[in-house]
């Protein structure tokens, strides 16, 4: 009997951090620095806002591109967070940044088409792109996680179709400096090269806030900005993100979103506005304590590591234990049951992927059995 299912279908995996996660279930009592999910409730405010719209029966359909009041309020904040202007018609509503990066690929790419990727990257990326015949072209950015102008000329040529950033960064928290930016800029701005911004941490930023890419207005058209709510406002299962772009852009990826969701839950677009007036500088408080502690244990540990200026992860290197970071954090899982996740998640293997997203007893309990592994594992060379 012929096999349903496409070639194309069955060579899609599922995500390595799921794959590892699934080993890790079966382990009891695990201390997981793993799942990059604020530990958080959900503010009060928005909770009762959504309360407030179901019992007024906001329950039906929404438009497919989103409420006009919340795509109005999303305006006035990209106005007065990121110093951009934006009109209604180019927001579009999704569920999550991660339907709008998938619609806005499905939309854009053809067959054999290239889209340029920093690594390390969310794991996202490279099935999407795949699944849509693409290919994604990784720029590796180590040791400082920055773009260079010649790294990135390198690997331009007539099929890029876009280049995707994330920054905050997942998995380093590396936030790309103004130079890096100007390179990006200088090298697309004479060109229909699109630059996608995947913006799910841009609000968890220590220290003096930076602007990103979308600042570049005068190309605005090539700028495809992906924002999601789940990071800031610790609404994770809510799923409600937006879309910032050119109108003619946005009305070809709506149908697109329109196909794969309709339309985004109606209440849960009006708790959305009451998110856009909360301010995440208590978590952010919280979250920049957990990474300074967590960054002077592993300096202390001598593991080499770049100190995150956002997100809630941090990403150090483990190239010296001469292992790939599966089997090291395997064997860190096993022997002193700590998770973390290893770095070929994200297409960077050598490195693994610590979140500190859960409270300081635990944050403390990690860091010391990590030590300790480090130390057995040094003393065994």
């Amino acid at each position: 009997m012929r096999n349903p299912l496409s070639r194309k279908i069955v060579e899609i995996q599922p995500s390595g951090i799921r794959k590892f996660f699934d080993i890790v279930s079966e382990m009891k009592d695990a201390i997981s620095l793993g799942v990059g999910e604020p530990d958080f409730d959900t503010p009060i405010e928005i909770k009762d806002a959504l309360i407030e719209a179901v019992n007024q029966n906001h329950t039906r359909y929404a438009p497919t591109v989103g409420n006009k009041n919340l795509r109005e309020e999303i305006c006035k904040f990209e106005k007065r967070v990121n110093k951009v202007s934006y009109e209604p018609d180019e927001v579009l509503i999704t569920t999550g940044s991660t339907e709008a990066l998938t619609a806005a690929l499905f939309t854009l790419l053809n067959q054999d088409d290239e889209v340029i990727v920093p690594i390390p990257c969310y794991a996202l990326y490279e099935p999407v792109i795949s699944y849509c015949g693409a290919k994604m072209i990784p720029l590796d950015t180590r040791p400082d996680f920055q773009i260079s102008k010649e790294h990135l000329e390198a690997l331009i040529n007539n099929k890029t179709k876009a280049i995707l950033l994330t920054s905050p960064n997942n998995p380093t928290g590396t936030i790309y400096d103004d130079k890096t930016l100007e390179n990006i800029y200088n090298i697309v701005k004479d060109t229909n090269i699109l630059v996608i911004c995947d913006n799910c941490y841009d609000q968890l930023v220590y220290g003096k806030r930076r602007l990103g890419f979308s600042k570049y207005q005068d190309i605005k058209d090539q700028i495809i900005v992906c924002q999601s709510f789940s990071k800031p406002y610790a609404m994770t299962g809510w799923r409600l993100g937006y879309m910032l772009g050119n109108k003619d852009l946005l009305d070809k990826i709506s149908i697109i979103h329109q196909y794969m969701v309709v339309c985004v839950n109606t209440f849960v677009q009006d708790a959305g506005i009451k998110a856009l007036n909360f301010d995440p500088k208590p978590f952010i408080e919280v979250y920049e304590k957990r990474r300074d502690y967590v960054y002077n244990r592993l300096i202390q540990m001598k593991l080499p590591v770049n100190k995150p200026e956002g997100a809630f992860y941090v990403f150090p290197c483990i190239k010296e234990f001469k292992m790939s970071s599966f089997d090291f954090c395997l064997e860190l899982v096993k022997r002193k049951s700590v998770a973390l996740i290893p770095g070929d998640c994200f297409l960077t293997d050598d490195y693994v992927r610590i979140s500190y997203c859960v409270d300081d007893d635990t944050i403390k309990n990690a860091m010391d059995l990590l030590e300790e592994f480090v130390t057995e594992l040094r003393t065994k060379k």
